[in-house]
């Protein structure tokens, strides 16, 4: 029987947690994923004395496995401030990476966990730095075929909405590092109970309004030109700007500054070169259609394509509505809606869904840049006075949230 189940990971500091769905036969459970011994037992899912015995064994294997320095400082050059620990071997002294925490998993082959363990700390042995143009496949290689399926494919292709062959090693490593090592909670996957579009713009242009600067919607640029030391922005009428911000797509971007004249020609190559992966979202309804959890990951391939499916019963949405997410997709949307129901029909049919109605099948050609190895993306600032901002933009992240926020901070920390 299909249940959802969780693997942990962690060796040498590195801690990956994935959902996804176990095609084993039998019940399978929750796997357990502490960063120490106090949140163990404040669980209360282990006794104490089960909880000690566990950290004591991963403490010692550890110990065991891991790379061994003289002195805390050779150790943090590697590691990096605060990421190493002293510890006793063969009765001196040593300074090992710090451990992160304990995976206490069960619904994958010891294999497939050993494998994953020690791709991973190569990844961290190396400061999750690779070649340009590694391809995150190429970071994986003799990592067993069943780790790579249940979790590296399924985490490249919800962050880089890029299949694991032709996607940047660079930035999956990136994305790995500030998730495990950044900030506490870097890692945990937040779903937004309330609409995106109340969430993030419509809340902005609130903001916006409430500071005396409506904004006029519906009004369409169609050109802009420098104008002395400012700019003028063509609408249906022409006002003149201190600074412009295209905060747009990148053919959007590129359409107005080609039609500036100003001197951009490297800017304008690469915005103009991005490659582009489509995502698909098929809605599909049945009564009383209800998820274990508000998202599952779902087992992909050619025939069954959706990697995610979504609750919006339990996401503010109407009941009964699940949200099958295609990442990278390709195909028709006729082909892609009747692939999705017979994958629901086959991988789902223990929740006794019956037959899902389609309501509507959403096709983004454009929905983000291909992050491929070594791609170049165009600057923030394209010329004096004039400054785009969007996912695409040059940065450390993929077509993420995370990356278009961060370029609009940039680009409005040249405003001041």
């Amino acid at each position: 029987m299909k249940r959802s189940t969780q693997i942990g990971l962690a060796a040498a500091g590195v801690v990956m947690v994935a959902t996804y769905w176990s095609l084993s036969g039998g019940e399978s459970e929750d796997s357990l994923v502490y960063s120490n011994l106090a949140e163990c037992r404040a669980a209360n899912q282990l006794s104490t004395s089960q909880c000690e015995q566990r950290f004591n064994e991963a403490s010692a294997n550890h110990l065991r496995e891991a790379k061994k320095f003289t002195s805390s400082a050779s150790c943090e050059q590697e590691f990096g401030s605060g990421g190493c620990q002293s510890a006793v071997w063969n009765n001196a002294q040593v300074f090992i990476p710090a451990l992160a925490g304990i995976m206490l998993a069960r619904g994958w082959p010891l294999g497939d966990k050993l494998s994953m363990l020690k791709v991973a700390v190569g990844w961290q042995l190396k400061k999750f730095q690779c070649a340009p143009g590694d391809s995150v496949a190429d970071l994986c290689r003799g990592l067993a075929p069943g780790a790579m399926a249940a979790l590296i494919e399924p985490l490249c292709v919800s962050a880089l909405n890029t299949p694991a062959q032709r996607a940047s090693g660079q930035v999956f490593l990136r994305v790995m590092r500030d998730a495990l090592f950044a900030e506490s909670g870097g890692s945990n996957l937040l779903l937004p109970r309330t609409d995106l579009s109340a969430l993030l713009p419509d809340a902005a242009l609130a903001w916006l309004s409430a500071q005396g600067n409506a904004p006029r919607l519906g009004a369409r640029v169609q050109a802009i030109a420098p104008a002395g030391s400012g700019w003028v922005v063509s609408t249906d009428t022409s006002e003149a700007f201190d600074c412009v911000v295209l905060a747009c797509p990148p053919h959007e971007a590129a359409r107005l500054v080609e039609g500036s004249g100003v001197a951009a020609g490297d800017w304008l190559a690469q915005a103009q070169e991005l490659q582009y992966e489509a995502l698909t979202t098929v809605y599909a309804w049945a009564p009383g259609a209800r998820l274990e959890l508000p998202m599952l990951a779902l087992p992909a391939n050619a025939a069954e394509p959706a990697q995610f499916v979504f609750d919006r019963g339990q996401l503010s949405g109407p009941p009964g509505l699940l949200a099958f997410v295609i990442s990278a997709s390709t195909g028709d949307s006729a082909t892609l809606t009747a692939q999705v129901l017979a994958q629901a029909k086959s991988q789902l049919w223990h929740l006794g869904l019956g037959s899902m109605e389609a309501v509507q099948t959403i096709v983004e050609k454009r929905a983000t840049f291909a992050c491929t190895p070594g791609l170049q993306r165009p600057r923030a600032e394209v010329a004096p006075g004039l400054y785009a901002c969007g996912d695409y933009i040059a940065g450390p992240y993929p077509a993420t949230l995370e990356g278009a926020v961060r370029s609009g901070l940039e680009a409005a920390r040249h405003l001041h």
